[in-house]
C-alpha cells in the first residue's frame, strides 16, 4: 500500500469514528443525581422519582433522587449550581425557585445565571378560593372586597411563596391591598380558612382537593390566562382583571456551562417522558399539563418569570424574613 493510500485510509477511519461519535450524541453519565431541594413526600419529590425511574430506562443509566431541603430550597439549588457541568447532577424544583430568589436582597443563586435550564416539566393554573362562610362567589366581589375592606386578609404557605406572589400581583393589578398572613405550609392556611379565620387565598388545586370535595372552601376562579380543562366551569381572574396570568410550574436545571448538546438531549428525553400516559396521569393530580418547550424556550421562560417576580417584589416591598 503506497503512502497516499495509507493516509487516505487513516483519514477515512478517523472520519468514520468521528461521524459515529457524532451520531451517538453527547455522553450520558453512568449515574445521574436529581436533587430535590425539599423534604420527601411533596410534589417536587413525587415528580422527581417518577421522572428518574423513566429517565434511567430511556438513557440506559442509573438515576437517584437526592433530597436536600433547607432555606426555602436554596441549599439544594446552590449545591447543583456548584456541581460538575457534565449532566451527572440535575435540579428538579417548582416555581418557588424563582419567587424565593426574587424576595432576597442577596440571593444565594441567580435563577438565570447560576444554572443551565433544561426542561419545563409541567405547568398549570392555580385557584382563587374563599372561605365557605364568606359572601363572595365571583372574582369581581373578591376584588371589590380587597379594595374597600381593610380587614380583608389572605393566607399563603409563607413569604415568597407562589401563593403570596400571585395574590400580591392581584393586589397590584386591581389597586387593592388585602393583608397577607403567612403560614408555615399551605395546610395550616387551609385549616384556618375552613375555621373562618381566612377570607381568601390563591393556591394549587392539589393542596385543597379534600376541602373542595367536602365544600369546606369555595373555588372562585383559575389564575391562568385561559380557562382550564381540569376546571372548565371556573372563569379566569383575567376576565375581571385583564392580563392577570399566573401558573404553578416545575422544571429541571443543570449546572451552568453544561454543554448545549447534552442539555438538548436531556430536554428531548424529558419532554418525551412528560408526554407519556403515566406522567400525564400524575400531572393531572396537580391540574397541570406536560411542558412542551425546548431548552432555549425554557431558558427564556425562566428569565421572564424571574424578572416578573423581582419587579413585583420590589414594587410591593416583599422581602425575606
Amino acid at each position: 500500500m503506497n503512502l497516499f493510500i495509507k493516509v487516505a485510509c487513516t483519514a477515512a477511519t478517523a472520519f468514520g469514528l468521528a461521524t459515529t461519535a457524532l451520531a451517538q450524541g453527547p455522553a450520558i453519565p453512568k449515574v445521574i443525581k436529581i436533587v430535590v431541594p425539599f423534604s420527601p413526600g411533596g410534589s417536587n419529590d413525587l415528580f422527581a422519582r417518577a421522572l428518574g425511574q423513566r429517565l434511567a430506562t430511556a438513557l440506559n443509566t442509573t438515576v437517584v433522587v437526592d433530597n436536600k431541603p433547607g432555606a426555602g430550597g436554596a441549599i439544594g439549588a446552590v449545591a447543583v449550581s456548584q456541581a460538575e457541568a457534565d449532566g451527572s447532577t440535575l435540579l428538579l424544583t417548582s416555581v418557588s425557585f424563582v419567587t424565593n430568589a426574587a424576595i432576597q436582597e442577596k440571593p444565594a443563586y441567580d435563577p438565570v445565571k447560576s444554572f443551565a435550564p433544561v426542561a419545563l416539566l409541567n405547568r398549570g393554573p392555580m385557584l382563587l378560593i374563599v372561605g365557605k362562610d364568606t359572601p363572595y362567589t365571583t372574582t369581581a366581589q373578591v376584588v371589590q372586597a380587597m379594595r374597600n375592606n381593610k380587614n380583608t386578609n389572605y393566607g399563603s404557605a409563607g413569604v415568597g411563596s407562589i401563593g403570596q406572589m400571585a395574590t400580591e400581583l392581584l393586589n397590584a393589578m386591581s389597586q387593592a391591598n388585602a393583608t397577607h398572613i403567612p403560614y408555615k405550609g399551605i395546610s395550616n392556611a387551609v385549616t384556618d380558612m375552613m375555621g373562618g379565620n381566612l377570607q381568601m387565598m390563591i393556591t394549587t388545586a392539589a393542596s385543597v382537593t379534600g376541602p373542595l370535595k367536602a365544600n369546606q372552601v369555595r373555588p372562585v376562579a383559575v389564575t391562568s390566562i385561559k380557562r382550564s380543562r381540569f376546571m372548565p366551569e371556573l372563569p379566569t381572574i383575567s376576565e375581571v382583571v385583564p392580563g392577570f396570568d399566573v401558573e404553578s410550574w416545575w422544571g429541571v436545571y443543570a449546572p451552568p456551562k453544561t454543554p448545549g448538546p447534552l442539555v438538548d438531549k436531556l430536554n428531548a428525553e424529558i419532554r418525551k417522558i412528560a408526554d407519556s400516559a403515566a406522567m400525564r396521569e400524575l400531572f393531572e393530580r396537580e391540574s397541570t399539563e406536560p411542558g412542551t418547550l425546548d431548552a432555549r424556550q425554557f431558558a427564556a421562560y425562566v428569565a421572564d418569570e424571574s424578572a416578573k417576580w423581582r419587579k413585583l417584589a420590589a414594587a410591593r416591598g416583599i422581602k425575606s424574613e
